[in-house]
Protein backbone atom coordinates (compact mmCIF):
# COMPACT_ATOMS: atom_id res chain seq x y z
CA UNK A 1 0.00 0.00 0.00
CA UNK A 2 1.99 2.95 -1.33
CA UNK A 3 0.91 5.64 1.08
CA UNK A 4 4.36 7.15 1.58
CA UNK A 5 5.15 10.39 3.33
CA UNK A 6 1.80 11.84 2.32
CA UNK A 7 0.19 9.31 4.67
CA UNK A 8 2.57 10.35 7.41
CA UNK A 9 1.64 13.96 6.90
CA UNK A 10 -1.98 13.10 7.49
CA UNK A 11 -0.84 11.78 10.86
CA UNK A 12 0.22 15.31 11.70
CA UNK A 13 -2.67 17.21 10.22
CA UNK A 14 -4.06 18.60 13.48
CA UNK A 15 -3.66 22.22 12.49
CA UNK A 16 -4.51 24.25 9.42
CA UNK A 17 -2.24 23.80 6.43
CA UNK A 18 -0.34 27.04 6.93
CA UNK A 19 0.15 26.48 10.65
CA UNK A 20 1.37 22.94 10.13
CA UNK A 21 3.78 23.88 7.35
CA UNK A 22 5.24 26.68 9.42
CA UNK A 23 5.71 24.45 12.44
CA UNK A 24 7.71 21.72 10.69
CA UNK A 25 11.51 21.63 10.83
CA UNK A 26 13.39 22.99 7.87
CA UNK A 27 14.33 19.50 6.70
CA UNK A 28 10.70 18.83 5.81
CA UNK A 29 10.46 21.85 3.53
CA UNK A 30 12.99 20.47 1.06
CA UNK A 31 13.56 17.28 -0.88
CA UNK A 32 11.11 14.71 -2.21
CA UNK A 33 9.30 14.33 1.09
CA UNK A 34 8.79 18.07 1.35
CA UNK A 35 7.32 18.22 -2.15
CA UNK A 36 4.85 15.49 -1.28
CA UNK A 37 3.90 17.29 1.92
CA UNK A 38 3.51 20.58 0.11
CA UNK A 39 1.19 19.01 -2.48
CA UNK A 40 -0.89 17.50 0.33
CA UNK A 41 -1.14 20.88 2.01
CA UNK A 42 -2.51 22.51 -1.08
CA UNK A 43 -5.43 20.07 -1.05
CA UNK A 44 -6.43 21.67 2.29
CA UNK A 45 -8.23 18.51 3.35
CA UNK A 46 -6.74 15.96 5.71
CA UNK A 47 -7.96 12.49 6.57
CA UNK A 48 -7.66 11.23 10.10
CA UNK A 49 -4.54 9.03 10.20
CA UNK A 50 -5.34 6.41 12.76
CA UNK A 51 -7.83 4.33 10.81
CA UNK A 52 -6.50 1.55 8.64
CA UNK A 53 -9.99 1.04 7.27
CA UNK A 54 -10.24 3.04 4.06
CA UNK A 55 -14.02 2.82 3.99
CA UNK A 56 -14.15 4.56 7.35
CA UNK A 57 -11.85 7.40 6.37
CA UNK A 58 -14.63 9.57 4.96
CA UNK A 59 -16.24 9.61 8.39
CA UNK A 60 -13.09 10.77 10.10
CA UNK A 61 -12.53 14.22 8.62
CA UNK A 62 -12.18 16.69 11.44
CA UNK A 63 -10.39 19.69 12.82
CA UNK A 64 -8.43 19.39 16.05
CA UNK A 65 -7.44 22.28 18.33
CA UNK A 66 -3.78 23.16 18.05
CA UNK A 67 -3.04 22.79 21.75
CA UNK A 68 -0.83 19.83 22.57
CA UNK A 69 -1.44 17.32 25.31
CA UNK A 70 1.39 18.69 27.43
CA UNK A 71 -0.33 22.04 27.81
CA UNK A 72 -3.73 20.48 28.27
CA UNK A 73 -2.76 18.06 31.01
CA UNK A 74 -0.46 20.44 32.84
CA UNK A 75 -3.11 23.14 32.89
CA UNK A 76 -5.69 21.03 34.73
CA UNK A 77 -4.45 20.13 38.21
CA UNK A 78 -7.70 18.36 39.05
CA UNK A 79 -6.57 15.16 37.32
CA UNK A 80 -6.05 12.29 39.70
CA UNK A 81 -3.09 9.93 39.67
CA UNK A 82 -4.37 7.29 37.21
CA UNK A 83 -2.55 4.44 38.91
CA UNK A 84 -4.00 5.29 42.33
CA UNK A 85 -7.47 5.71 40.88
CA UNK A 86 -7.47 2.25 39.30
CA UNK A 87 -5.41 0.45 41.91
CA UNK A 88 -8.41 -0.90 43.85
CA UNK A 89 -9.55 -2.83 40.77
CA UNK A 90 -6.09 -4.32 40.23
CA UNK A 91 -5.10 -5.31 43.78
CA UNK A 92 -5.07 -9.04 43.11
CA UNK A 93 -4.43 -8.86 39.37
CA UNK A 94 -1.41 -11.16 39.29
CA UNK A 95 -2.89 -13.62 41.77
CA UNK A 96 -5.97 -13.87 39.58
CA UNK A 97 -3.81 -14.43 36.50
CA UNK A 98 -2.00 -17.27 38.26
CA UNK A 99 -5.37 -18.83 39.10
CA UNK A 100 -6.29 -18.76 35.41
CA UNK A 101 -3.11 -20.60 34.45
CA UNK A 102 -4.01 -23.75 36.41
CA UNK A 103 -0.58 -25.34 35.95
CA UNK A 104 0.21 -28.63 37.68
CA UNK A 105 3.79 -29.18 36.45
CA UNK A 106 6.24 -27.18 38.56
CA UNK A 107 8.58 -26.24 35.71
CA UNK A 108 5.77 -25.03 33.47
CA UNK A 109 4.23 -23.20 36.43
CA UNK A 110 7.51 -21.40 37.15
CA UNK A 111 7.89 -20.43 33.49
CA UNK A 112 4.33 -19.18 33.07
CA UNK A 113 4.39 -17.17 36.30
CA UNK A 114 7.88 -15.76 35.76
CA UNK A 115 6.80 -12.36 34.41
CA UNK A 116 3.69 -12.15 36.60
CA UNK A 117 5.76 -11.01 39.57
CA UNK A 118 4.01 -7.67 40.08
CA UNK A 119 7.01 -5.70 38.83
CA UNK A 120 5.57 -4.77 35.45
CA UNK A 121 3.94 -1.43 34.67
CA UNK A 122 0.49 -3.04 34.27
CA UNK A 123 -0.34 -0.18 31.91
CA UNK A 124 -2.78 -2.21 29.83
CA UNK A 125 -4.91 -3.47 32.76
CA UNK A 126 -4.90 0.07 34.16
CA UNK A 127 -6.15 1.52 30.87
CA UNK A 128 -8.82 -1.17 30.68
CA UNK A 129 -10.30 -0.63 34.14
CA UNK A 130 -10.20 3.16 33.78
CA UNK A 131 -11.94 2.91 30.40
CA UNK A 132 -14.52 0.56 31.91
CA UNK A 133 -15.26 3.02 34.71
CA UNK A 134 -15.36 5.99 32.31
CA UNK A 135 -17.81 4.24 29.95
CA UNK A 136 -19.98 3.00 32.81
CA UNK A 137 -20.10 6.50 34.25
CA UNK A 138 -20.94 7.99 30.85
CA UNK A 139 -23.76 5.53 30.17
CA UNK A 140 -25.50 5.04 33.50
CA UNK A 141 -23.60 7.11 36.11
CA UNK A 142 -22.18 3.94 37.69
CA UNK A 143 -18.41 3.98 38.14
CA UNK A 144 -18.07 0.40 39.37
CA UNK A 145 -16.20 -2.08 37.19
CA UNK A 146 -18.25 -5.12 36.22
CA UNK A 147 -16.66 -8.55 36.82
CA UNK A 148 -16.61 -9.24 33.08
CA UNK A 149 -14.85 -5.93 32.45
CA UNK A 150 -12.20 -6.72 35.01
CA UNK A 151 -11.70 -10.07 33.32
CA UNK A 152 -10.75 -8.16 30.17
CA UNK A 153 -7.97 -6.45 32.17
CA UNK A 154 -6.68 -9.86 33.29
CA UNK A 155 -6.86 -11.28 29.77
CA UNK A 156 -5.14 -8.24 28.25
CA UNK A 157 -2.17 -8.65 30.57
CA UNK A 158 -1.99 -12.37 29.81
CA UNK A 159 -2.01 -11.81 26.04
CA UNK A 160 0.61 -9.09 26.40
CA UNK A 161 2.89 -11.27 28.51
CA UNK A 162 2.54 -14.24 26.15
CA UNK A 163 3.62 -11.96 23.31
CA UNK A 164 6.68 -10.87 25.33
CA UNK A 165 7.73 -14.48 25.86
CA UNK A 166 7.42 -15.18 22.14
CA UNK A 167 9.16 -11.92 21.15
CA UNK A 168 12.13 -12.76 23.35
CA UNK A 169 12.49 -16.10 21.59
CA UNK A 170 12.26 -14.53 18.12
CA UNK A 171 14.70 -11.75 19.03
CA UNK A 172 17.06 -13.99 20.99
CA UNK A 173 16.80 -11.58 23.94
CA UNK A 174 18.59 -12.41 27.17
CA UNK A 175 17.08 -9.72 29.43
CA UNK A 176 13.60 -8.39 30.14
CA UNK A 177 12.57 -6.02 32.94
CA UNK A 178 16.08 -6.15 34.33
CA UNK A 179 16.26 -9.93 34.67
CA UNK A 180 16.98 -12.96 32.50
CA UNK A 181 14.35 -13.92 29.94
CA UNK A 182 12.35 -17.14 30.02
CA UNK A 183 14.21 -18.44 26.97
CA UNK A 184 17.57 -17.64 28.57
CA UNK A 185 16.73 -19.72 31.67
CA UNK A 186 14.66 -22.60 30.27
CA UNK A 187 15.59 -22.59 26.57
CA UNK A 188 13.76 -21.48 23.44
CA UNK A 189 11.59 -24.57 22.90
CA UNK A 190 10.14 -24.52 26.40
CA UNK A 191 9.71 -20.73 26.26
CA UNK A 192 7.60 -21.03 23.10
CA UNK A 193 5.41 -23.63 24.82
CA UNK A 194 5.06 -21.44 27.91
CA UNK A 195 3.94 -18.51 25.75
CA UNK A 196 1.45 -20.77 24.00
CA UNK A 197 0.11 -22.01 27.33
CA UNK A 198 -0.44 -18.46 28.65
CA UNK A 199 -2.22 -17.56 25.41
CA UNK A 200 -4.45 -20.63 25.61
CA UNK A 201 -5.34 -19.85 29.23
CA UNK A 202 -6.26 -16.30 28.18
CA UNK A 203 -8.51 -17.74 25.45
CA UNK A 204 -10.30 -19.96 27.97
CA UNK A 205 -10.84 -16.99 30.29
CA UNK A 206 -12.16 -14.99 27.34
CA UNK A 207 -14.64 -17.70 26.41
CA UNK A 208 -15.99 -17.70 29.99
CA UNK A 209 -17.18 -14.10 29.55
CA UNK A 210 -19.78 -15.45 27.15
CA UNK A 211 -20.01 -12.44 24.85
CA UNK A 212 -19.42 -13.42 21.23
CA UNK A 213 -18.69 -9.86 20.11
CA UNK A 214 -16.03 -9.44 22.76
CA UNK A 215 -14.62 -12.85 21.86
CA UNK A 216 -14.33 -11.82 18.22
CA UNK A 217 -12.70 -8.50 19.06
CA UNK A 218 -9.99 -9.93 21.28
CA UNK A 219 -9.37 -12.82 18.89
CA UNK A 220 -8.48 -10.12 16.36
CA UNK A 221 -5.72 -9.00 18.73
CA UNK A 222 -4.02 -12.40 18.51
CA UNK A 223 -4.20 -12.30 14.72
CA UNK A 224 -2.76 -8.78 14.71
CA UNK A 225 0.13 -9.84 16.94
CA UNK A 226 1.13 -12.54 14.47
CA UNK A 227 0.72 -10.29 11.44
CA UNK A 228 2.67 -7.55 13.21
CA UNK A 229 5.55 -9.91 13.87
CA UNK A 230 5.66 -10.84 10.20
CA UNK A 231 5.68 -7.15 9.29
CA UNK A 232 8.61 -6.64 11.65
CA UNK A 233 10.51 -9.52 10.08
CA UNK A 234 10.06 -7.93 6.65
CA UNK A 235 10.95 -4.53 5.26
CA UNK A 236 10.06 -2.21 2.41
CA UNK A 237 12.60 -1.50 -0.33
CA UNK A 238 10.71 1.64 -1.31
CA UNK A 239 11.72 4.26 1.24
CA UNK A 240 8.45 6.16 0.72
CA UNK A 241 6.51 3.13 2.00
CA UNK A 242 8.66 2.44 5.04
CA UNK A 243 6.93 4.74 7.49
CA UNK A 244 3.49 3.37 6.62
CA UNK A 245 4.91 -0.14 7.09
CA UNK A 246 6.44 0.89 10.43
CA UNK A 247 3.22 2.43 11.74
CA UNK A 248 1.12 -0.52 10.63
CA UNK A 249 3.52 -2.86 12.43
CA UNK A 250 3.36 -0.61 15.49
CA UNK A 251 -0.42 -0.76 15.51
CA UNK A 252 -0.62 -4.52 15.14
CA UNK A 253 2.12 -5.40 17.63
CA UNK A 254 1.30 -2.84 20.33
CA UNK A 255 -1.77 -0.70 19.82
CA UNK A 256 -4.27 -3.36 18.70
CA UNK A 257 -4.33 -5.01 22.13
CA UNK A 258 -4.95 -1.69 23.89
CA UNK A 259 -7.51 -0.49 21.35
CA UNK A 260 -9.53 -3.70 21.26
CA UNK A 261 -9.39 -4.22 25.04
CA UNK A 262 -10.76 -0.72 25.54
CA UNK A 263 -13.45 -1.40 22.96
CA UNK A 264 -14.33 -4.70 24.64
CA UNK A 265 -15.06 -3.11 28.03
CA UNK A 266 -17.07 -0.36 26.33
CA UNK A 267 -19.24 -3.03 24.68
CA UNK A 268 -19.82 -4.59 28.09
CA UNK A 269 -20.70 -1.13 29.44
CA UNK A 270 -23.30 -0.01 26.92
CA UNK A 271 -24.84 -0.79 23.50
CA UNK A 272 -23.91 2.54 21.86
CA UNK A 273 -21.53 2.03 18.87
CA UNK A 274 -20.35 5.64 19.18
CA UNK A 275 -18.95 4.90 22.65
CA UNK A 276 -17.29 1.74 21.33
CA UNK A 277 -15.54 3.79 18.63
CA UNK A 278 -14.39 6.41 21.15
CA UNK A 279 -12.87 3.71 23.35
CA UNK A 280 -11.21 2.04 20.37
CA UNK A 281 -9.76 5.26 18.96
CA UNK A 282 -8.41 6.33 22.35
CA UNK A 283 -6.73 2.97 22.84
CA UNK A 284 -5.30 2.93 19.32
CA UNK A 285 -3.83 6.42 19.57
CA UNK A 286 -2.31 6.05 23.01
CA UNK A 287 -1.02 2.59 22.05
CA UNK A 288 0.84 3.91 19.00
CA UNK A 289 2.21 6.81 21.06
CA UNK A 290 3.43 4.38 23.71
CA UNK A 291 5.42 2.38 21.15
CA UNK A 292 6.83 5.51 19.50
CA UNK A 293 8.20 6.62 22.87
CA UNK A 294 9.52 3.11 23.46
CA UNK A 295 11.43 3.44 20.18
CA UNK A 296 12.78 6.81 21.31
CA UNK A 297 13.95 5.33 24.62
CA UNK A 298 16.02 2.78 22.72
CA UNK A 299 18.20 5.75 21.75
CA UNK A 300 17.93 7.94 24.84
CA UNK A 301 17.68 5.66 27.89
CA UNK A 302 20.45 3.69 29.53
CA UNK A 303 20.09 -0.08 29.90
CA UNK A 304 19.51 0.18 33.67
CA UNK A 305 16.47 2.40 33.17
CA UNK A 306 15.02 0.52 30.24
CA UNK A 307 15.52 -2.97 31.64
CA UNK A 308 17.02 -4.17 28.36
CA UNK A 309 20.11 -3.28 26.30
CA UNK A 310 19.92 0.01 24.39
CA UNK A 311 20.27 0.03 20.60
CA UNK A 312 18.45 -3.31 20.77
CA UNK A 313 16.28 -2.45 17.76
CA UNK A 314 19.28 -1.58 15.57
CA UNK A 315 21.03 -4.78 16.60
CA UNK A 316 17.89 -6.70 15.57
CA UNK A 317 17.99 -4.98 12.19
CA UNK A 318 14.92 -2.82 12.87
CA UNK A 319 14.51 0.71 11.56
CA UNK A 320 12.20 2.54 13.97
CA UNK A 321 10.91 6.11 13.93
CA UNK A 322 14.14 7.91 14.91
CA UNK A 323 16.06 6.11 12.15
CA UNK A 324 13.39 6.71 9.51
CA UNK A 325 13.30 10.40 10.33
CA UNK A 326 17.10 10.57 10.35
CA UNK A 327 17.06 9.32 6.73
CA UNK A 328 15.91 12.78 5.70
CA UNK A 329 19.28 14.21 6.73
CA UNK A 330 21.40 11.12 6.11
CA UNK A 331 20.13 9.27 2.99
CA UNK A 332 22.98 6.77 3.36
CA UNK A 333 20.89 5.18 6.13
CA UNK A 334 18.61 3.74 3.43
CA UNK A 335 21.24 1.22 2.33
CA UNK A 336 21.80 0.19 5.95
CA UNK A 337 18.07 -0.31 6.45
CA UNK A 338 17.88 -2.60 3.42
CA UNK A 339 20.69 -4.78 4.75
CA UNK A 340 19.20 -4.55 8.28
CA UNK A 341 22.36 -3.03 9.77
CA UNK A 342 24.16 -6.32 9.19
CA UNK A 343 27.65 -5.08 8.23
CA UNK A 344 30.30 -4.39 10.86
CA UNK A 345 29.96 -0.83 12.13
CA UNK A 346 26.41 -0.34 10.79
CA UNK A 347 24.80 -0.18 14.23
CA UNK A 348 27.32 2.31 15.57
CA UNK A 349 27.15 4.51 12.45
CA UNK A 350 23.34 4.46 12.39
CA UNK A 351 23.33 5.43 16.07
CA UNK A 352 25.61 8.36 15.26
CA UNK A 353 23.41 9.51 12.39
CA UNK A 354 20.32 9.44 14.60
CA UNK A 355 22.11 11.41 17.32
CA UNK A 356 23.18 14.04 14.78
CA UNK A 357 19.68 14.37 13.34
CA UNK A 358 16.34 15.43 14.77
CA UNK A 359 14.96 11.87 14.48
CA UNK A 360 14.35 11.50 18.22
CA UNK A 361 12.63 14.88 18.42
CA UNK A 362 10.47 14.19 15.38
CA UNK A 363 9.38 10.80 16.73
CA UNK A 364 8.55 12.36 20.09
CA UNK A 365 6.56 15.05 18.33
CA UNK A 366 4.65 12.43 16.37
CA UNK A 367 3.86 10.56 19.61
CA UNK A 368 2.59 13.84 21.04
CA UNK A 369 0.22 14.27 18.11
CA UNK A 370 -1.19 10.78 18.65
CA UNK A 371 -1.74 11.64 22.32
CA UNK A 372 -3.51 14.82 21.30
CA UNK A 373 -5.87 12.73 19.22
CA UNK A 374 -6.39 10.30 22.11
CA UNK A 375 -7.40 13.24 24.30
CA UNK A 376 -9.76 14.53 21.61
CA UNK A 377 -11.52 11.16 21.49
CA UNK A 378 -11.84 10.47 25.22
CA UNK A 379 -13.03 14.03 25.85
CA UNK A 380 -16.27 13.10 24.06
CA UNK A 381 -17.31 11.10 27.15
CA UNK A 382 -19.08 12.71 30.08
CA UNK A 383 -16.68 14.19 32.68
CA UNK A 384 -15.59 11.75 35.36
CA UNK A 385 -12.45 11.17 37.43
CA UNK A 386 -11.66 8.14 35.26
CA UNK A 387 -12.04 10.06 32.02
CA UNK A 388 -9.67 12.72 33.36
CA UNK A 389 -7.26 10.01 34.48
CA UNK A 390 -7.21 8.61 30.94
CA UNK A 391 -6.30 12.07 29.73
CA UNK A 392 -3.55 12.26 32.35
CA UNK A 393 -2.17 8.92 31.16
CA UNK A 394 -1.28 10.46 27.81
CA UNK A 395 1.25 12.65 29.60
CA UNK A 396 2.54 9.65 31.53
CA UNK A 397 3.14 7.87 28.24
CA UNK A 398 5.02 10.84 26.78
CA UNK A 399 7.23 11.56 29.79
CA UNK A 400 8.17 8.04 30.88
CA UNK A 401 11.85 7.10 30.96
CA UNK A 402 11.48 3.31 31.01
Amino acid sequence: MALGWGWLWRCWAHRSACQAWGSQPAAWHTGAAGKVLHSRMRSAQFIHPMSYNRRASSRLLHTVPSSCCYSKTNSEAKYKDPFKLGSSDLKSLYDDIKKELLVTTKELKDMCEYYFDGKGKALRPMLVVLMARACNSHYNNCREVQPEQRSIAVIAEMIHTASLVHDDVIDGSDSRRGKKTVNQIWGEKKAVLAGDFILSAASVALAKIGNTTVLSILSQVIEDLVRGEFLQLGSKENENERFAHYLEKTFKKTASLIANSCKAVSILACPDPKIHEIAYQYGKNIGIAFQLIDDVLDFTSCADQLGKPTAADLRLGLATGPVLFACQKFPELNAMILRRFSLPGDVELAWQYVSESDGVRQTTYLAQRYCTEAIREISKLQPSPERDALIQLTETVLTRDK
